[in-house]
């Protein structure tokens, strides 16, 4: 079992930055896919970004390519999102997501085992 929570989301102005993070409990932290889905009111759940167990494979969505950052630490379970360059159509209640076996595929929230609370990210124009 794995248990994920969610910190780091507020209110921002367009083109600010926030730092997400994800605390993830259990020995078998460094073992799991880790993800970022977004879901904004009215629409389906999306997948944001990726990484693998290493670190060594990654995935962002387009939408969030070169103002995003998936990052972890596998010594302090934990897995971190850089946002910058904030839009107001970030805006979403973001949601830590885990699963075991491969990478790929990553777009799917079926695939995935566990997940946080969720954390709010509002970004205002």
């Amino acid at each position: 079992q794995v248990q994920l929570v969610e910190s780091g989301g507020g209110l921002v102005q367009a083109g600010g930055s926030l730092r997400l993070s994800c605390a993830a409990s259990g020995r078998t932290f460094s073992t799991y896919t880790m993800a970022w889905f977004r879901q904004a009111p009215g629409k389906e759940r999306e997948i944001v970004t990726a990484i693998s167990w290493s670190g060594g494979n990654t995935y962002y969505a387009d939408s969030v390519k070169g103002r995003f950052t998936i990052s972890r630490d596998n010594a302090k379970n934990t897995v971190y999102l850089e946002m910058n360059s904030l839009k107001p159509d970030d805006t979403a209640v973001y949601y830590c997501a885990a699963k075991l076996g491969r990478f790929r595929p990553v777009g799917e929230p079926t695939t995935f085992d566990y997940w946080g609370q969720g954390t709010q990210v509002t970004v205002s124009s």
